[in-house]
């Protein structure tokens, strides 16, 4: 199979970063790429989950309960009222 050359631009941490990881492996930047290539082709998209970081359950019943005014303290009338609450 013929070798091109093409040029794609990376942060400069992550390139030494991926170096080094790569040649522990015993591979180069090049053959990891191609390795990375050839697996997204064989599974027709990228191989491996990319998404957003979902908040966990607690986190989402807080945003929850704070949009609809749920389990929410306040107003305080003093800083010494809003730190009794908070230390209870």
């Amino acid at each position: 199979m013929a070798k091109i050359s093409t040029n794609i631009s990376i942060d400069a941490d992550v390139k030494k970063q991926a170096q080094e990881l790569f040649a522990d492996l015993g591979l180069d930047l090049s053959t990891a790429i191609n390795i990375y290539l050839k697996k997204a082709i064989s599974e027709q998209g990228i191989p491996f989950d990319v998404s957003r970081e979902a908040p966990n359950s607690v986190t989402v019943k807080a945003i929850a309960d704070a949009v609809n005014d749920n389990d929410v303290y306040g107003p305080f009338d003093s800083v010494e009222a809003l730190m009794e609450s908070l230390n209870a």
